[in-house]
């Protein structure tokens, strides 16, 4: 029996995944679906066929996801937020130990933390160091 209908179908299938969900994941299925298609036009057996598909997507995957991912920033959803990091604001209420308080910057209104879990009474200059989740985490900032 030839398999070239097999490995065809999962060409287009892959493919078509590939084409619908652009994570770059199901690409390298394909390209292993090619090269044991590849294989069935040379008669080789079916355990080879298989062993051709596994070896070539799986180290297609391994060895190109990463590279994708850090050049193509799959996955990664930039947002404005990071812009604040670095920006000085005004604590309008106490951040205590332990706990949040709120920070004016840039017109809004943020929950805070203190990076290095201190008071921070109002009125006093913060400046924002990183952000986790929908806090910002800040530092006492003097001129």
């Amino acid at each position: 029996m030839s398999y070239t209908i097999v490995w065809i179908s999962l060409i287009i299938i892959f493919v078509a995944v590939e084409i619908f969900t652009l994570g770059l994941t199901t690409i390298w299925f394909a390209i292993g679906s090619l090269m044991a298609l590849i294989a069935a036009w040379l008669e080789l057996s079916v355990l080879v066929q298989v062993f051709i598909f596994l070896i070539t997507s799986i180290a297609l995957l391994y060895f190109t996801k990463p590279i994708t991912k850090k050049y193509l920033k799959i996955g990664i959803t930039r947002t404005n937020v990071d812009a604040l990091i670095g920006e000085i604001g005004i604590v309008i209420k106490k951040i205590e130990k332990f706990n949040t308080g709120q920070v004016k910057l840039l017109g809004q209104i943020w929950s805070a933390k203190s990076e290095d879990h201190e008071e921070i009474e109002e009125n006093e200059s913060v400046k924002v160091i990183r952000i986790e989740g929908v806090k910002i985490i800040v530092k006492k900032w003097s001129q």
